[in-house]
């Protein structure tokens, strides 16, 4: 959803922006986060702006977590980055909350 600020017109919006850098494969660093809902040194699952987002890797660490303004950054060696969509996010989230009960 977009908002018009009237005294100037300008466009801002309200959905985090969400992007994501990477640094030779070892460094991550991602906003737009809402969520971390789980996390190891082989994989990181977050909710993000853009949906639910899997990192996978070795000896991942989560070396900054800031959800207020929705920054999180990892460091280890990356192999893999995926989105899920809304019904593989959900089941996602059900198995890691069985697992870590």
């Amino acid at each position: 959803m977009e908002m018009y600020d009237k005294n100037q017109n300008v466009r801002s919006h309200q959905q985090a922006e969400h992007n994501i850098k990477i640094w030779n494969r070892r460094n991550m660093e991602i906003s737009g986060v809402k969520e971390v809902d789980s996390f190891d040194s082989e994989e990181f699952l977050l909710q993000t702006s853009m949906g639910y987002l899997v990192i996978r890797g070795q000896n991942l660490q989560m070396k900054n977590l800031d959800l207020d303004s929705g920054i999180v950054s990892i460091k280890g060696k990356m192999y893999e980055m995926s989105y899920l969509d809304e019904h593989q996010g959900e089941k996602a989230k059900g198995l890691f909350s069985k697992l870590f009960k």
